[in-house]
């Protein structure tokens, strides 16, 4: 690892990640028993050559951990002592960094589960050990946020994005409205103070958002509480919210791109995912700077290609790559991709609600013909008609990728598809994609978590919920049956319910990706308690 550190340090020297910065509302407003005046840095920044040294020597098996950690002392007086010890001959890096820091703990390690309670007296239970009170001041890593929370669990003690909407699905079965509205108030509080919903509540993933799932958030509360009153509540956040999203749009010439906007060939718009940070992820420190090495490119560009796919949620797939059994290649921000589109219809259509409801018409009007306009645009590029399913754009190539993956279900559940093309896709899901345990995410079988043989509890409600929209009942049924039998068998065997599975040998768990598999798990939580009351 010595001969990666020049390259590192210069890359950090070059790039910096000054949106990591800013300070929110209630760190400013709670005194501090302690000055810790860079707590607001992204590690990388915060702790330079400390983090640097602990990531590449693998003073923890799971780079997460020590950006996670919570100093015992300001950041700066930690440093001067590093630099000043590390030079000495006995020096201890580890023994270094637990005298300096006080390792974060999992919530649910003192959780004891009870296999002979039902799985869904045992995700009940278990929600009290996910559930996170408002922050106090944070000197680590986490942004405090004025809420209650839920956390996946695991490795994941931070409230994520995307995950949360399918936390909302089994809070809505638990009758928890106030917590529900209490998550949804803690992403329209980052939307306020950060400018957009981060990937997770830490600094160190201030670079990416992460699906946009929040306007459907603003939905399934409105579908419990006064309808009005909830699109009026949160009118400004999903404007905010669609202002990041399509940030640079308006300025595009044809066939070009700026951010996460493309503006396509016919002048429509359509998005990709992107990121704000051109550095190694903190979090994944070593892996990307080996990544990085070995592809032969540039670094910055793997390095925003890597957390640009981080911000798709599906860190990592074949989707993302070139050749599809290598990281190397990696090329998100060259593919456009359907799931975020159809999420972004969406969002136009739930903004133009907003507007009606706070008397803008025109306004209104605005957003239905955009999600129009997107609509065909998503039909037109993101429709493989050759093979029948929707698929991911690639911008360099010109064409539909190769990849076929279930973000393919996403025109069905947000209503994009046609009749004629909900049938083709739902003919490829059960031909091609339906395995003795529900779905499986791609048909690539590598060594990446979101590729075969992995199932997703996200994946298995939407499309379950889309093939429904159509009158698929029978294939949605089959698809459902499979999930929940293999989610109750896992859970009987082991007594946790895991983040994905292996949905082609059910007497084995998934695997692939940066971690092992986590157990909690929020979504899958919230989408079995969904799944079972139908």
């Amino acid at each position: 690892m010595i001969k990666c550190y020049s390259l590192i340090l210069a890359t950090l020297m070059t790039f910096s990640v000054t949106s990591c910065k800013k300070e929110s509302k209630t760190d400013s407003a709670m005194q501090e028993p302690i000055n810790f005046p860079n707590k607001n840095l992204d590690p990388i920044d915060r702790y330079g050559n400390l983090l640097i040294d602990v990531q590449t020597n693998r003073v923890f098996p799971d780079g997460k951990t020590f950006v996670d950690c919570e100093p015992k002392f300001p950041s700066d007086s930690i440093l001067a002592n590093y630099n000043r010890l590390k030079e000495l001959p006995d020096f201890d890096l580890k023994a270094f960094v637990l005298e300096n820091f006080t390792l974060p703990e999992i919530s649910t390690s003192t959780f004891e589960s009870d296999t002979t309670r039902t799985t869904a007296e045992h995700i009940n239970a278990l929600w009290p050990y996910l559930k996170r009170d408002a922050d106090a001041v944070e000197n680590g890593s986490r942004i405090s946020l004025p809420n209650a929370y839920i956390v996946p669990g695991g490795r994941f003690q931070e409230v994520y994005y995307w995950d949360s909407y399918f936390i909302l699905l089994g809070l809505k079965d638990a009758g928890e409205v106030e917590l529900i509205e209490n998550i949804l108030d803690n992403f329209a509080y980052q939307i306020e103070t950060i400018g957009f919903i981060p990937n997770g509540n830490r600094t160190y993933y201030l670079g990416r958002s992460q699906p946009p799932f929040f306007a459907e958030m603003v939905n399934l509360l409105a579908s419990i509480k006064e309808e009005k009153e909830v699109f009026l509540k949160y009118h400004d956040a999903l404007e905010k919210e669609y202002d990041f999203w399509m940030k640079g749009g308006k300025g595009l010439t044809e066939d070009s791109a700026i951010d996460r906007v493309v503006k396509m060939p016919d002048g429509s718009l359509l998005n990709r995912y992107y990121s704000n940070t051109i550095t190694p992820r903190a979090e994944s420190y070593l892996e990307d700077v080996t990544t990085a090495e070995e592809s032969g490119r540039n670094a910055a560009e793997v390095y925003l290609n890597i957390s640009a796919a981080c911000e798709s949620g599906w860190d990592f797939s074949s989707r993302w790559f070139e050749d599809p059994n290598d990281i190397a290649t990696i090329q998100t921000t060259e593919i456009i991709p359907v799931d975020l589109n159809a999420l972004l219809y969406n969002l136009e259509q739930t903004l133009a609600k907003a507007r009606r409801f706070d008397s803008d018409k025109e306004g209104a009007e605005e957003l239905v013909a955009a999600a129009d306009t997107r609509k065909d645009a998503i039909n037109t590029y993101l429709y493989d008609s050759k093979k029948g399913v929707y698929t991911d754009y690639n911008l360099t190539k010109k064409s539909a990728s190769p990849t076929l993956s279930l973000a393919m279900v996403y025109p069905l559940y947000f209503k994009v598809a046609s009749p004629q093309q909900a049938e083709s896709v739902a003919k490829v899901l059960e031909n091609q994609f339906l395995k003795p345990g529900g779905l499986v995410t791609t048909l690539k079988i590598n060594t990446q978590q979101w590729d075969s043989p992995n199932g997703w509890p996200p994946h298995q409600w939407l499309a379950i919920r889309g093939l429904e929209a159509y009158g698929k009942n029978a294939l949605a049924e089959q698809i459902s049956s499979r999930w929940l039998r293999l989610n109750d068998q896992v859970y009987k065997r082991t007594g946790k319910m895991l983040e994905k599975y292996n949905v082609i040998d059910t007497s084995l768990v998934a695997g692939g990706g940066e971690y092992p598999t986590q157990d909690g798990f929020g979504w899958t939580n919230g989408v079995y308690l969904d799944l079972k009351k139908n």
